[in-house]
């Protein structure tokens, strides 16, 4: 089986190929260039490997939390790519790659995932190792650091870039010692590998109209009265 993931809900840009048992992967921090990068990097990662899109047997796709215009970049490109080639797709949780990126670098059996989601917000999730997998704890959600859900006692790392912006609202929210924070991770795309190849396996996966981001929350501007209240805050 030829797996292709693709995630731009972040700044960074990943993609990542799953051959057989074997992972290639591909990743570059670009701000806001997704779309410039994407395309090139696949048709890169592909050489490497030696084969090309026809080959594919499905489709990865980071769909978000994070970016709206980067998670409609990567929604875009491989609902695009999907239907061209007929094959199904399948969509992860941007918040569950960084908990799948948490296991993976390092062994974490709990991660709490918090993205920057600007607006003094993160998008948040709790999750724990089950078979190798990062599996949510509850449900993912949009909120300010300081009102997070609470979690049970436990061998938590934090992770992401919400723990940059907001580290101390959140431990404060939270109030439970942390094994470690790694406030720098971004999500990859092999993680999302990782967590759709059962679905795959299983014969869940999805035609590619049936993909779509997962925002979480649908503004993305606060009006002028709520920036004002935002920087007195």
């Amino acid at each position: 089986m030829k797996l292709l993931a693709v995630d731009t809900a972040t700044e960074a840009c990943s993609v990542a190929l799953w051959q057989d048992g074997a992972t290639l992967e591909r990743w570059e921090c670009v701000g806001q260039a997704h779309s410039a990068r994407l395309p090139s990097m696949v048709a890169e990662l592909l050489g490497e490997a030696g084969i090309t899109v026809r080959q594919l047997d499905g489709l990865v796709c980071g769909i978000g939390p994070g970016s709206f215009s980067g998670v409609r970049v990567g929604v875009g490109y491989v609902k695009g790519l999907a239907l061209g080639l007929q094959c199904p797709v399948a969509g992860v949780s941007s918040l569950a790659m960084l908990a799948q990126y948490a296991i993976r670098v390092h062994g974490a059996e709990r991660a709490l995932c918090a993205i920057d989601a600007r607006m003094r917000q993160v998008y948040f999730g709790a999750y724990r190792k089950q078979g190798g997998c990062a599996s949510a704890e509850g449900e993912e959600s949009v909120c300010a650091p300081e009102q997070v859900p609470t979690v049970p006692a436990g061998d938590w790392v934090g992770v992401g870039s919400g723990w940059q912006a907001y580290g101390p609202a959140l431990r404060a929210a939270l109030g439970l010692p942390l094994a470690r924070v790694d406030a720098e991770a971004l999500p990859h795309a092999q993680d999302a590998l990782t967590l759709a190849l059962p679905d795959f396996i299983a014969g869940r996966a999805v035609e590619a109209l049936q993909l779509a981001p997962r925002y979480l929350r649908n503004r993305v501007a606060l009006t002028l009265d709520e920036q004002q209240a935002a920087r007195r805050s």
